[in-house]
């Protein structure tokens, strides 16, 4: 898990609620320092706390790690990568052509 997004969220989350450290820091019987350490990504937070912090930002645990977890290759990209794998330099090249073709289509609509 990548503590730093997990604590920049944590800080617009809060931010967004109009709360201040010290108000989270009560809500969720811990110092100020601590959620500090959180927001900057020094410290890692437990499962327990992270309960505890999403409730009190009124938000979802998924919301808060959507930028910090990895992300796993979706089918798309298996299907690119298995078709790209099977294409000869020739068709690579015909295949990027065609990608840069859409986009700058579809970026001048």
């Amino acid at each position: 898990m990548n503590r730093i997004a997990l604590g920049k969220r944590l800080r617009e989350e809060r931010l967004h609620c109009g709360l201040t450290q010290e108000q989270v820091a009560e809500h969720i019987n811990v110092s100020t320092t601590y959620i500090g350490l959180v927001e900057r990504g020094e410290r890692s937070v437990t499962l327990e706390k992270l309960i505890l912090l999403a409730q009190c930002l009124h938000v979802t645990i998924d919301s808060l790690l959507q930028d910090s977890l990895p992300l796993t290759p979706t089918i798309q990209d298996e299907q690119l990568h298995s078709l790209w794998s099977v294409a000869n330099e020739k068709e690579r090249n015909m295949i990027l052509s065609i990608i840069k073709s859409v986009l700058n289509d579809s970026h001048q609509k």
